[in-house]
């Protein structure tokens, strides 16, 4: 049998899930200085407070910190600088057409290597959740494990 590659991925902003609610996924490319691409390959990066606007027809990544590289020089690049993001210019119209009229705002979910090795970063439209929405959702979580528990406790008694 052979096995089936998948994408490897560097790192995933897994408080977006929280804050946000995801309505829609994009997955963009990145432009990158050689020296973010080797401290990527080191899994040096943060997505956690990092952002996506669109500016006069580009889409740019804000906050995203890659983190210098170990063999790096004097010549090594800046941790936080705004990072290019790669899309059809089609798609960068229906991004912000929904980011204007919907409200919605752009968020980093995942950054990865595809199989070709090429850095990617998986871009989410997203609305915001209020205090509430969030315990409600925790309640929820909550309730679907306290299920599972019992009907796994009822099939370990039969």
């Amino acid at each position: 049998m052979s096995k089936t590659k998948t994408d490897h991925a560097i790192g995933t902003n897994r408080k977006a899930f929280h804050d946000y609610a995801i309505e829609e996924k994009i997955e963009a490319g990145i432009v990158l200085l050689g020296t973010e691409v080797k401290s990527l390959r080191e899994g040096k990066v943060n997505l956690r407070e990092s952002y996506a606007s669109i500016d006069s027809g580009q889409v740019i990544l804000h906050q995203c910190h890659i983190g210098g590289y170990s063999h790096g020089n004097q010549m090594n690049h800046e941790p936080l600088r705004p990072r290019k993001l790669l899309l059809h210019h089609k798609q960068i119209q229906k991004l912000q057409s929904k980011v204007q009229q919907a409200g919605l705002t752009l968020v980093p979910l995942r950054l990865y290597f595809n199989l070709r090795g090429i850095a990617k970063i998986e871009l989410a439209l997203a609305r915001g959740k209020k205090h509430y929405d969030r315990r409600e959702t925790v309640k929820k979580r909550e309730a679907n494990r306290e299920i599972q528990r019992a009907m796994k406790s009822s099939n370990q008694s039969r």
